[in-house]
């Protein structure tokens, strides 16, 4: 099977049906989105799909990015641009298969395809008889499509695996940032095409770019023997390998094994005639080391130790939220030490600049790229064990670059007022539920969580209000006090909310009614701005320009 002709993925169209094509599908404008059986396929696929299109045909500046993003090109236009790359995408065969090993692997013991799960227990949890939550022999057999999808998520996702089994090259549990345009029903060409980059935003220092073939392999490593790391020295860093290998890392040593057999898929629930239901692997595969940086992956550097490669960032318990937009959305290397994803500084810095441009042209472009989306996705690890799968959208505004620095400013107020108010709740219930406080044990982040829950809508309205605000003046512009007021307000409506909730819960006669009055008592005197404790209570309010003791603003004039 060839995965650039054969149709192997699952489209959903505006209609609501689901067909399966070939990737050139992408150009139809009738096809809105991917429709995978799993989560983390369905985030693979996408960045299967963008790495292939940024392969085969990357704008050389932003000027054809919008041409291109404005005029999608024909189903026939991508399979022409495709076909180069036929032999690199062959997923069987005698000669290079897509991902896999060029060794057949005979010397090693064949294993179950669900090897390639990233969620499957490993052998040793299969050994140990440690699989509680995650179960063996849920996947004995994958169709051909499935099996490709599989591979191709494990090689970019791979989390450490024991010893000589090689992590990924942007780390175990990475996640991706991609850009989406506000209407849920854009088309699939806009989805990807907001995250193709053009080839010198991708050529780092120490690196040429090279028009992309099928037969090299710094840029498909399977295309050759395998980069063998049973020995130092043989680590594989970004020197020398081709800009856009990092959509093709290849960490792992496979080879699927297929069989002409009926059987039904145990991922997609579909009948096949061929499929995989042994693999083989092992280990020794690429060892990356060295400053990798994925250009859909968000990292964080060291401000004080700027020689030290950037760490990717993890999907952590708890999920993703409003208190993370800032790290995965504002560039801020020599403080906090945030990188969001290439792909989310050239949308802010590149794609919605030159569409801007256009429009002072007069050209009639649609609004598209005034209001967009950022959808993070990814596994939380621990080390290799899979804890939970996070994926969550939220806005993303773009300012004019002189105002960057200043809506950073803003955001970092706004969350670390939230979190301050979030930490006393949770002090004030542990207060409320025990007679000995500091001496309480057990996790109460969820007290947190619901808390950044309950007041995430208001901060994205805020959010919008502070893009209007540095989009639409000249002169220096103020935190909006409409706007900071009506934050400050929710916040004091939801944490007491959610204090009288947690610090009532239970049963009636365990509750001590003294110590819940006194602990709300101490929470309404920090949120009033009158407790020792409350000074950034105090300083919110006068840097926002509102009197604590005010009612709070209408919706209307928290935008106005």
């Amino acid at each position: 099977m060839n995965l650039l002709t054969a149709c192997w993925l699952p489209f959903r169209t505006r209609d609501g049906t689901t067909t399966y094509r070939a990737p050139s599908a992408v150009a139809d404008p009738e096809v809105i989105d991917l429709a995978l059986h799993r989560a983390d396929f369905q985030g693979a696929a996408h960045q299967f799909l963008i790495g292939l299109l940024q392969t085969a045909l990357p704008p050389q500046d932003h000027g054809e990015w919008l041409d291109r993003f404005i005029e999608p090109p024909s189903i026939a236009e991508l399979e022409r641009v495709f076909a180069p790359f036929n032999t690199a995408f062959e997923l069987d065969g005698e000669r290079a298969r897509f991902m896999q090993d060029l060794d057949p692997l005979k010397d090693v013991k064949e294993t179950t395809v669900s090897g390639l799960l990233i969620d499957s227990p490993g052998a040793n949890g299969v050994k140990n008889n440690t699989d509680f939550f995650v179960k063996r022999g849920r996947v004995d057999a994958m169709c051909e499509d499935c099996s490709a999808l599989a591979l191709f998520t494990m090689q970019i996702n791979a989390p450490a695996g024991g010893a000589g089994i090689r992590v990924g090259l942007r780390g175990g549990g990475p996640l991706t940032t991609l850009v989406l345009p506000e209407l849920p029903d854009a088309s699939l060409w806009s989805r990807l095409w907001l995250n193709v980059l053009t080839p010198k935003a991708l050529t780092r220092s120490g690196q040429t770019w090279k028009v992309p073939r099928a037969d090299d392999d710094t840029l498909f490593l399977w295309m050759a023997p395998t980069r063998v790391s049973d020995k130092k020295g043989t680590e594989v860093l970004p020197d020398g390998m081709h800009p856009l290998h990092p959509y093709w890392s290849m960490p792992r040593r496979f080879r699927l094994l297929f069989e002409d057999a009926s059987c039904r898929c145990d991922i997609c629930g579909r009948e096949t005639t061929r499929a995989v239901r042994q693999i083989r692997a092992k280990k020794q595969g690429t060892n990356y080391d060295g400053p990798w940086l994925h250009p859909l992956t968000p990292y964080r550097r060291d401000p004080k130790k700027p020689s030290e490669p950037p760490l990717s960032t993890k999907g952590q318990p708890g999920g993703l939220g409003y208190q993370h937009w800032s790290n995965l959305v504002l560039h801020d290397a020599d403080t906090s030490g945030a990188l969001p994803a290439l792909v989310v500084q050239d949308y802010i810095a590149g794609k919605v600049p030159v569409v801007d441009e256009e429009r002072r042209f007069g050209e009639e472009i649609a609004a598209l790229l005034k209001h967009a989306r950022l959808w993070a996705f990814g596994h939380d690890m621990d080390n290799m064990k899979p804890r939970g799968w996070y994926s969550v959208e939220m806005p993303l505004v773009a300012v004019p670059p002189a105002q960057q620095e200043r809506l950073r400013s803003w955001v970092q107020q706004y969350t670390e007022l939230a979190r301050q108010v979030a930490w006393m709740v949770r002090t004030q219930v542990k207060n409320a539920w025990f007679a000995r406080p500091s001496d309480a044990k057990g996790d109460m982040s969820h007290i947190d969580l619901q808390f950044y829950d309950t007041t995430q809508g208001a901060f994205f309205h805020a959010l919008h209000a502070f893009q209007q605000a540095l989009t639409e003046v000249d002169d220096t512009p103020r935190l909006p006090s409409g706007v900071a007021e009506a934050w400050y307000f929710t916040l004091k409506h939801e944490a007491l909310a959610l204090f009288e909730e947690q610090a009532l819960s239970g049963a009636l006669e365990a509750v001590d009614l003294q110590r819940a009055t006194a602990a709300r008592r101490q929470l309404l005197s920090f949120l009033a701005g009158r407790s020792k404790g409350s000074k950034v209570i105090r300083q919110f309010a006068e840097t926002g320009g509102f009197v604590l003791s005010a009612k709070p603003a209408t919706t209307e004039e928290s935008v106005s």
